[in-house]
């Protein structure tokens, strides 16, 4: 099979052979730069995909925050938290400190379920309930929490459970 990357600096180049991860790795960074240079989440399907495509194959859970401003404008992302295939601690504390740090406004949770499955458990609606309270106090709002479960993407929000 071959393969046309785009490298750095803009150039396009060919590349044989091409293994499963590496269309996977160039498919997540082209993802990553659209969703960073788009700076402002206007689509909940862009985050879907870039969400999909950064936490789908990871084989723990991890769980992570967007930072936004009050127009949701993107001021960051970062995995605060990783855990084994079926559970991970999460610390409001932590998720806190991070949303004062950044100045947010609101923020988006996010985590996966190795299994495949989205659909969130009783200890991920009690943990969200826990941080959309502490993040109240603050006037920070919880826009959504994501799961993502292989291919698919549980939205807390759509859900009515926000």
């Amino acid at each position: 099979m071959t393969f046309i990357a785009c490298d750095r600096s803009g150039h396009y180049q060919t590349q044989e052979p091409v293994t499963r991860e590496e269309i996977i790795r160039f498919a997540h960074t082209l993802l990553s730069r659209q969703f960073r240079n788009r700076r402002k989440i206007t689509s909940s399907e862009d985050v879907r995909q870039w969400l999909v495509m950064k936490l789908a194959l990871e084989t723990r859970e991890a769980f992570g925050v967007i930072m936004l401003s009050q127009q949701h404008h993107i001021l960051g992302y970062q995995t605060l938290f990783t855990g084994t295939l079926s559970q991970t601690m999460v610390y409001p504390r932590e998720i806190v400190s991070l949303a004062l740090i950044h100045n947010a406004a609101a923020v988006i949770l996010v985590h996966n379920h190795p299994s495949g499955e989205p659909e969130p458990s009783q200890a991920d609606k009690f943990i969200t309930q826990k941080i959309t309270d502490a993040l109240a106090l603050l006037d920070i709002r919880v826009t959504d929490h994501l799961i993502v479960g292989g291919d698919s993407v549980y939205s807390f929000a759509e859900h009515g459970l926000l």
